[in-house]
């Protein structure tokens, strides 16, 4: 998702310096974009007053700041670190003092909308941010690539935001995948079904996006398994940890997992109805 939101940031106007941990992947990148490749993190923070961030997990987060090449040794004070990785609360807060430590500002922003929606520069992002002004400061420049850009409030909120919407997301696509699974046994027309219903109460973006492609068992559009499962895992955590109850995405987690041990973890979360048709 870096790739297409770091080519919007240089079609908006924006001088850009990028950094991926497998060099090919910079290089074609910069192949397409006008761009410079950085060889290390540190080198790329010593270049830029925002640094943006978007990469796996809570430790992919630390390696990038805080290795002896990582942005903490190359940014300047001042600079604004921006994660757009969904990763715990805890880490963002956690991100946070290491970074104001050293004179920066932290926001973590974490993205809903896919890989589509990052080609499509229509991202939405959730952000938890210090103050206004700060929070401000980064709304214009995502701008870029976003169609929809709110701070929910302090350092963690973002994450905590996204938790929410991966929660829905699990059940929403669990019950999609039902649905679907229903009206292929009892021997209707899905694709005609998908069209009646997505304009009724049952509508959603699932549906809307993922409801043909259940019908057709294409599963190469969006958001992987193997990253939804680590994105209710913080889910999960955190619910736990502040005593709120989520019966029904604890279950969809395991059909997530029994997707993984399957073989499918690369498949995207639509994958689900294998499971009931296959």
């Amino acid at each position: 998702m870096g790739s297409p939101m770091a080519g919007h940031l240089v079609n908006a106007g924006h001088t850009v310096y990028v950094y991926n941990r497998t060099r090919e992947r910079a290089d074609a990148w910069a192949a397409e974009h006008s761009g410079t490749v950085c060889q290390t993190p540190r080198e790329l923070a010593s270049q830029c007053d925002v640094v943006m961030m978007c990469v796996g997990n809570d430790n992919d987060v630390r390696e990038v700041v805080t290795a002896p090449n990582g942005v903490l040794a190359g940014m300047r004070p001042g600079t604004l670190v921006i994660d757009h990785t969904t990763t715990s609360a805890e880490l963002a807060r956690e991100m946070a003092q290491v970074i104001e430590s050293a004179g920066g500002v932290f926001i973590d922003a974490p993205v809903s909308g896919g890989q589509a929606g990052a080609v499509n520069g229509v991202l939405t992002v959730m952000c938890g941010a210090r103050t206004d002004e700060e929070f401000a400061r980064f709304a214009s420049i995502a701008e870029a690539y976003s169609s929809r850009c709110m701070r929910m409030g302090d350092i963690g909120t973002g994450q905590l935001t996204k938790m929410a919407n991966q929660i829905c997301i699990a059940g929403l696509v669990q019950a999609l995948a039902e649905g679907v699974a229903f009206a292929q046994k009892a021997g209707l027309d899905a694709h005609q079904v998908i069209d009646v219903i997505s304009k009724g109460a049952a509508g959603s973006w699932q549906m809307e996006n993922r409801g043909h492609t259940m019908v057709d068992q294409k599963f190469d559009f969006g958001f992987a398994v193997e990253l939804m499962v680590k994105d209710v895992n913080y889910c999960l955590a955190e619910a736990a940890r502040i005593g709120a109850d989520a019966p029904v995405t604890k279950l969809v987690q395991t059909y997530f997992e029994d997707l993984i041990a399957r073989g499918d973890s690369r498949l995207d979360t639509s994958s689900l109805i294998k499971r009931l048709i296959s």
